[in-house]
């Protein structure tokens, strides 16, 4: 099967992140001074972002584990998205995805488990207790938000297939239906997309199986109805519309690494002293801030290090990467 290398990809069909940033800032000032003249009021009394939303998500906790940096916007958030099943360009998801039902919805759990079975969407987030943390997303690009998640921690949901002795990683899958996600029309990647993690990994207290975002059910072009998050990782690791959860006893190997295995390794934790082989990791651009800022520091494990660098004890990091 020929599988797309992102290089590629015809440029027509993405967006350069530059281009998008700037584009979109120079909009966003033009219609603001626009605005400010016609209605008489000042630029910044005209500069209200859309609000949340979809429908709310009700005993929501906070949790201790979110960081205090300020939170992207809404729009930020939905409109600027890797997801490839919609699309190869940033704006693609918000508006290809826009008839997506992710409702009704089942996951298969099998493996290396003592509860294996097909589980209801509702049954699994019911079961469970919902928690806001507000999380750094790092993607490979060298961009990264702040966002709000609301979702499961994934300790609590896994424990509850009872996972055994032989259960050493956890890979999960993507719904793969090309006519709900036209994006698997081509191929860009070898559809489903997967992605494994360890099971230590898996149960970390930080990894979360997200369902919402700002307290709202998760919109379509976010993974809806539920997808994951494991903020120490870049943001290919952060698998979406997932339907199928194994435990295995072999390392699975996610479609980046197959499609791409000097890129896009499987551990994938962010590390800025190993330059992706076609660009630096070393800075990021945060979105949503002013885009002539330029670029700020990127953090060892996205800045989560002191909770999750002993997972990696005596592993070289610039191999395994």
């Amino acid at each position: 099967m020929l599988i797309k290398r992102p290089n590629d990809i015809l440029p027509s069909e993405i967006t350069h992140e530059a281009i998008y940033l700037n584009r979109r800032e120079l909009l966003k000032a033009a219609g603001l001074v626009t605005a400010g003249v016609l209605a008489g009021h000042s630029v910044l009394a005209s500069a209200a972002e859309p609000g949340p939303s979809g429908p709310e998500l009700t005993g929501v906790l906070q949790s201790p584990y979110s960081t205090d940096e300020p939170q992207n916007s809404w729009t930020d958030v939905t409109t600027y998205n890797n997801y490839y099943e919609f699309g190869t360009g940033k704006e693609d998801p918000a508006r290809y995805a826009v008839n997506f039902k992710p409702r009704p919805w089942s996951v298969a759990v099998n493996g290396e488990c003592d509860k294996p079975g097909s589980y209801n969407y509702e049954d699994l987030v019911s079961a469970q207790v919902l928690e806001e943390r507000i999380y750094r997303l790092r993607c490979v690009e060298a961009w990264s938000m702040v966002i709000p998640w609301v979702g499961i921690p994934m300790a609590g949901l896994l424990k509850q297939f009872e996972p055994n002795s032989k259960a050493k990683y956890v890979r999960f899958k993507t719904l793969y239906d090309p006519q709900r996600m036209p994006g698997q029309q081509r191929r860009t990647l070898d559809w489903p997309y997967v992605e494994g993690l360890t099971i230590e990994e898996a149960m970390h207290p930080l990894t979360l199986m997200a369902v919402g975002l700002y307290g709202r059910e998760l919109p379509n072009q976010n993974g809806a109805p539920m997808r994951l998050v494991v903020p120490w990782k870049y943001g290919f690791k952060s698998i979406k519309a997932i339907v199928e959860i194994s435990f295995t006893s072999k390392r699975p190997r996610g479609s980046w690494e197959q499609s791409i295995p000097d890129e896009y390794g499987f551990y994938a934790n962010v590390n800025p002293e190993v330059s992706h082989p076609r660009w630096s990791q070393a800075k990021e651009r945060p979105i949503g801030g002013n885009v002539f800022a330029g670029k700020k520091p990127t953090l060892m494990f996205n800045g989560y290090g002191d909770q999750v660098a002993s997972l990696y004890a005596g592993l070289d990091l610039r191999k395994n990467y």
